[in-house]
């Protein structure tokens, strides 16, 4: 499940034009927030050395069921899925957010969180901006997300959807995944007490 924590607010940063494409493939770019926050920050891939210090990002929101709770032992086998904020001026990781691929197609953006004192200062929009410019890289053209902030991902063109946006031939395939991501996405039955109120978000790139 994804999720940009309440009150986020400030200008989504520009879509990526195809040409910076390839900046999605590299390891680091460094952007400057949009808001009041002045600091700039580093959007880079995660390593294993930031599980601590995304685990303490997630756990507030998991605490107040933004978020679901995910095993410490996931985020290490889901780590390359993963972009991260870091502060330029102390190192610290103040934002996080994950891209993955369900199909040839199609991807979710998952995890994604901000430290609460930085809400509203674009921290949010820059993650989710360096995830779709990964989506485009790796030729996904359809960006799902399950989540309560329905402002926030709409400022970037998700729009909301009913139905599981797959043909039967896709559907059927899918089921066969283990990911319990992937079962919110196809909102299966015995997932439905995770989604509660969640709403289904679709973004065509």
């Amino acid at each position: 499940m994804s999720c940009e924590p309440p009150g986020a607010s400030g200008s989504p940063s520009s879509p990526p034009s195809p040409s910076a494409s390839s900046a999605a493939s590299s390891g680091t770019s460094s952007a400057t927030s949009s808001g009041t926050f002045g600091n700039v920050v580093t959007l880079r891939r995660a390593r294993t050395s930031d599980v601590p210090a995304v685990r303490q990002l997630l756990d507030g929101y998991v605490h107040e069921r933004i978020l679901l709770g995910k095993p410490t032992v996931t985020l290490y086998e889901d780590i390359q899925e993963f972009w991260v904020a870091e502060r330029d001026e102390d190192a610290e990781v103040v934002g996080c957010g994950a891209l993955h691929v369900m199909w040839e197609d199609l991807a979710e953006v998952r995890t994604l969180a901000v430290r609460p004192d930085l809400h509203g200062k674009g921290v949010g929009h820059l993650v989710l901006g360096k995830l779709l410019q990964t989506a485009r890289w790796l030729g996904v053209r359809r960006i799902f997300c399950l989540t309560f902030e329905v402002d926030f991902f709409a400022k970037h063109g998700f729009v909301e959807i009913g139905e599981t946006p797959v043909d039967m031939d896709v559907y059927s395939e899918l089921l066969r995944s283990y990911d319990e991501g992937v079962a919110e996405f196809l909102d299966l039955e015995r997932v439905k007490p995770n989604t509660l109120g969640n709403s289904r978000m679709l973004l065509h790139l």
